[in-house]
């Protein structure tokens, strides 16, 4: 049987663990040739080893990084059809309590990360007739998150880069679109046991996502299933943000 990305060249970042790992996991799976990135070289080429994929150390914050990374994507691939924007910092602060310091360094990994990828996989993509990327945000990145400031600003503007990316990349056949999940059970979710069963509790659902719930929607966006869609927030958050 065909799988759902065979032939599709994608580029995964963040994928040493949580979110990442599983949407490797889950697109070699489906038939996709992959490259992945992390700046935690351990675990990411342990990742890359279990699936086949090709493992490449890489700051996400840095346009230097970028451009190795793209360039192994054109002498590995020479083509590129998909990329998710995965790779995220995560830190409370309230407003009053944000340093310079911390709201730049939430921008820089989780905001011009964004940035440097779509540009990047936009020039490969529009010399081969398309794609499509996806950038991961969160429901901080479409409703108030209060404790979160820096990262909500950061997620925020990963929404809108990806309605304005979606306007100018659409007529060169790149599909752009935001993921939004909301409590997901990943190491990045902060919290013990007792926080976190709090949390499971505010959720319609009443209960936290496994990782691979949200990669399940990632492969859909990546997937000729969902040519039609672009520059759309897909919401994965056991109904948050229906409240």
């Amino acid at each position: 049987m065909a799988g759902r990305l065979d032939g599709k060249r994608v580029l995964i970042t963040g994928a040493a663990r949580g979110q990442g790992a599983e949407e490797a996991r889950l697109f070699s799976a489906e038939g996709a040739d992959l490259i992945l990135t992390d700046i935690t070289e351990e675990e990411g080429r342990a990742v890359a080893d279990e699936v086949g994929a090709t493992f490449v150390p890489h700051d996400v914050s840095s346009g230097a990084d970028w451009d190795r990374v793209m360039s192994v994507v054109g002498d590995q691939f020479g083509r590129l059809d998909g990329l998710v924007n995965n790779a995220a910092i995560y830190a409370r602060s309230r407003l009053v309590d944000t340093s310079e310091e911390d709201l730049r360094r939430m921008l820089d990994v989780n905001v011009m990360s964004v940035f440097f990828g779509m540009q990047g996989a936009a020039t490969v993509m529009a010399e081969n007739g398309g794609g499509s990327i996806v950038n991961v945000s969160s429901v901080a990145g479409i409703r108030a998150a209060p404790g979160s400031f820096a990262y909500s600003a950061s997620k925020f503007a990963v929404t809108g880069m990806t309605k304005n990316a979606a306007h100018e990349l659409g007529p060169l056949g790149i599909r752009v679109n935001s993921v939004h999940p909301g409590f997901i059970d990943t190491t990045m979710l902060p919290g013990n046991d007792e926080a976190r069963a709090k949390m499971a509790r505010i959720v319609p659902l009443k209960r936290l996502a496994e990782a691979s719930e949200v990669a399940a929607l990632a492969l859909y966006l990546i997937s000729d299933e969902s040519s039609y869609s672009s520059g759309s927030e897909f919401v994965v958050d056991g109904g948050i943000s229906a409240t």
